[in-house]
């Protein structure tokens, strides 16, 4: 069975689906909610986990009610957490997110990861070396370095999720194989991702054609359309697919990965995708 690493952020999604958002000092009547574990790094074990592969996430959750709600959830869709943090009372971010119900934009309100300066677990260097794959969103920068660097040496294949910039980039993107940028990406300098940063560099685009570069290569994967109903978590979707289908070559790859987000965008509410993948196991 296909082993994964996740090293990043898990939190608590607290998820509204609106007819329309609220303007100032204005209240609105939700159409739905849920509330659920949420994340880059946890979203994309939950679907790695979901089409068969063995799944760790290795994050900070600390102890507490919202910090329990989290790790059985996560438990529960088949990800083995390694919290480095279990007696700290701060606890994982609460998300505050927003789903707009007629096009299925999502706007989320957070403080990321709280606590950053947790030192990697004694056990993180064989984990990863029996790993297939690590991933790693920078929200806990100690552990994403400390994840590549024993990822490098053991021959493990280092995907970096770039949703935005984040300082330890400058230190992790020399030691991935693959990192995968939204269109929103930008590096320090304010120049957009491109060949160079990685081996393989992929880019993004919502429903326009997925970018790619690898070595002297270079091409696009265009995107099928598809009726959307809820984009939360969508690129952490095709992030965990990614992951997982390293046995295809890079093309069939982002199509399986574009493929898997496209039913998450077509899903209403994330437990109701985390169901279906569910089901995919069964």
């Amino acid at each position: 069975m296909r082993a994964g690493v996740f090293v990043g952020l898990a939190t608590l999604d607290v998820v509204h689906r609106v007819a329309r958002r609220p303007a100032a000092d204005e209240k609105v009547t939700a159409l739905a909610q849920s509330v659920t574990a949420g994340g880059p790094a946890a979203n994309a074990a939950v679907t790695y986990a979901a089409l068969g592969g063995t799944a760790t996430l290795v994050t900070a959750l600390g102890r507490g009610p919202v910090a329990r709600v989290v790790a059985e959830d996560l438990r529960a869709a088949g990800v083995e957490v390694l919290d480095v943090a279990p007696d700290d009372d701060r606890g994982p971010p609460v998300a505050a997110v927003t789903v707009l119900d007629g096009t299925g934009e999502r706007s989320v309100a957070s403080v990321d990861a709280i606590a950053t300066g947790f030192e990697p677990p004694s056990g993180l260097g064989p984990l990863v070396a029996g790993a297939d794959v690590v991933l790693v969103d920078g929200h806990h920068p100690t552990l994403a370095r400390a994840a590549c660097e024993a990822a490098r040496p053991a021959g493990v294949d280092v995907v970096v999720d770039a949703g935005r910039w984040k300082p330890v980039f400058a230190q992790v993107f020399p030691l991935a194989t693959d990192v995968v940028c939204s269109p929103a990406f930008r590096l320090d300098d304010g120049s957009p991702a491109g060949p160079g940063l990685a081996p393989t560099v992929v880019v993004t685009a919502g429903g326009d054609p997925v970018r790619w570069w690898q070595g002297e290569r270079a091409g696009a994967v265009v995107v099928p359309a598809v009726a959307v109903r809820d984009t939360l978590g969508a690129g952490d979707v095709f992030h965990g697919a990614y992951a997982f289908h390293r046995e295809l070559d890079l093309e069939q790859r982002i199509r399986r990965s574009i493929a898997l987000a496209g039913e998450r965008v077509q899903a209403t509410g994330p437990q109701a995708w985390r169901d279906r993948l569910g089901r995919r196991r069964r």
